[in-house]
């Protein structure tokens, strides 16, 4: 039995659709874009990945990207409501070649209203279609707790779909907690199970889930030049929201064209790593081997896996959490290092 696929954007009559995937550090989130990329079949899907740190580790573990399709902006977009942004998706809509989709993939620590607000309250209305902003959660290390951080509790709030992630590492009861809790914090929320992020592409693209009524833009106009004769209007509050200095996060970042002992960094791994980290992810190459790693960690658990890839080999990371100590990581890290 053949399945058709379902999406057919419309692209004249409404815009060229768009989906912000946001979440927590270590969801899931880059899991779940490559899903789509995967089962994307014929449709041709533009993709923003947005970083907090300053190396774009995420934009080296996505799969199947065409040149030119990976649009890149480190920092926090939702921090900057940021020409950068607008920049981005006017480079895409500008392209010679038709672009059915974009998904923009947000840093862990973002909150998604003000890049939301980019797409409603801007021209890009009038060129792009806010779809749904999709939040996804660790249904591993899910507690309530994770949410008296501001952009954890803006993820869920303003999520017209709630991805629970992971669900084959807890049990039912525990999933069924986790879907109590978010039924009462997002009652009109689309709640959908996945492992590995593998969801059917018809329930996440093109639903046409995102309200704009219920995000109350605030009008503002500037100007700025994209080398045409565009004007922006953002209808919201410019003033982007200090989540970031309130919830405490900063970003290690890592760069070494050394390899590692791998023994040494296991230990790190064990027993020097400050518990406050939420979130690391990298590409590692160790001593004795010619062959590259893809670094995860997420809450206590980690991974290393062979990338079979033809890339370079050399060592960058990042490291997410609250308050830490930047300059004794980065020195632990460079312990770890051969010759």
């Amino acid at each position: 039995m053949t399945t058709e696929f379902a999406i057919q954007p419309d692209i004249p009559k409404r815009g060229m659709p768009v989906t912000i995937i946001t979440g927590f550090l270590g969801s899931g989130k880059t899991t779940l874009l490559n899903q789509i990329l995967k089962n994307k079949q014929d449709l041709k899907v533009a993709v923003l990945v947005n970083e907090f740190g300053d190396i774009n580790i995420d934009s080296q573990l996505l799969i199947g990207i065409e040149d030119g399709m990976v649009e890149l902006s480190n920092g926090c977009i939702c921090c900057t409501i940021n020409d950068g942004l607008v920049d981005a998706v006017y480079r895409v809509l500008e392209r010679d070649d038709r672009i059915d989709y974009m998904v923009i993939e947000t840093t862990g620590v973002a909150d998604p209203l003000p890049i939301a607000l980019t797409f409603l309250g801007t021209e890009l209305k009038h060129l792009t279609h806010l779809d749904s902003i999709l939040t996804v959660i660790d249904a591993e290390t899910f507690t309530p707790e994770h949410y008296k951080s501001e952009a954890a509790l803006n993820q869920l709030s303003y999520g017209d779909i709630i991805v629970l992630n992971k669900t084959d590492l807890v049990s039912e009861e525990h999933t069924q907690e986790l879907e109590r809790f978010v039924q009462v914090t997002k009652s009109k929320a689309r709640i959908l199970r996945s492992q590995y992020g593998e969801i059917p592409i018809p329930l996440i693209l093109d639903v046409d889930l995102a309200k704009s009524g219920s995000y109350q833009p605030q009008k503002e106009e500037h100007h700025h030049d994209h080398g045409h004769d565009h004007k922006h209007e953002h209808d919201h509050d410019h003033k982007h929201s200090d989540h970031l200095a309130n919830d405490g996060f900063i970003a290690v970042s890592f760069q070494s064209d050394r390899p590692f002992n791998l023994d040494k960094f296991q230990n790190f791994l064990d027993c020097l790593l400050p518990v406050d980290v939420f979130r690391a992810k990298g590409v590692f190459n160790f001593d004795g081997t010619d062959l590259r790693y893809i670094f995860q960690l997420s809450g206590k658990r980690y991974e290393l896996k062979v990338d079979h890839r033809e890339k370079p080999l050399n060592n960058q990371a990042v490291f997410i959490g609250r308050n830490l100590d930047s300059e004794l990581i980065q020195k632990q890290l460079r312990a770890c290092e051969v010759g």
